[in-house]
């Protein structure tokens, strides 16, 4: 059976982007980057909703750019090798290989996703995320903070929602970035 894990990079005040829709601020160094890869490397399918689909397809193409890092060559790689479901209702068609669209999330659906699968699962977007948390079908939060506090934006959690979680794992990076991972209880 495969865990349902939502990961994300924010800001110190909790935001995956800016007021202006910028994420800038959390491009992770190599050693940051190379964590992350590890981090995914275990992931069988991705969950999206459909904007942070559009800004992660950037990986279907990544190993095409001249100039491109070994660490970002790497994780396009582990991108490429997971399975893509995007919940959106605009989306016509996928522009990645691997990836389906569904037009609503079902929480029996992806229950039965988690319980017949051998990878993990992850699950990104805060919409799609705060469906999922609030389904109770999240097993993992895992979180790297960045130095940095952008005052608002687009909110890594969901407001009006209470889990009680397990601290599993913790690191601390040079660049001043900190990695939280927790389980969720009961």
């Amino acid at each position: 059976m495969g865990k349902l894990i939502c990961t994300d990079i924010a800001s110190l005040d909790g935001y995956i982007n800016d007021e202006q829709g910028k994420f800038d601020w959390s491009e992770p160094d190599p050693e940051v980057h190379q964590f992350v890869n590890d981090l995914e490397r275990p992931i069988g399918t991705h969950l999206y909703g459909r904007r942070l689909y559009e800004v992660m397809s950037y990986w279907e193409t990544a190993l095409e750019q001249p100039g491109t890092p070994e660490v970002e060559q790497d994780y396009a790689r582990v991108w490429q090798s997971a399975d893509k479901i995007v919940y959106s209702t605009t989306l016509a068609s996928p522009s990645t290989a691997r990836t389906r669209i569904e037009r609503t999330f079902d929480p029996a659906a992806v229950r039965h996703l988690k319980e017949t699968s051998d990878r993990d699962l992850s699950i990104g977007g805060p919409g799609l995320a705060s469906h999922a948390l609030r389904a109770g079908l999240v097993d993992e939060i895992r979180v790297l903070f960045s130095p940095v506090i952008v005052g608002g934006g687009t909110r890594f959690l969901t407001d009006r929602i209470r889990i009680d979680l397990e601290l599993t794992d913790e690191r601390r990076f040079d660049n001043g970035v900190v990695y939280l991972a927790y389980r969720v209880r009961g």
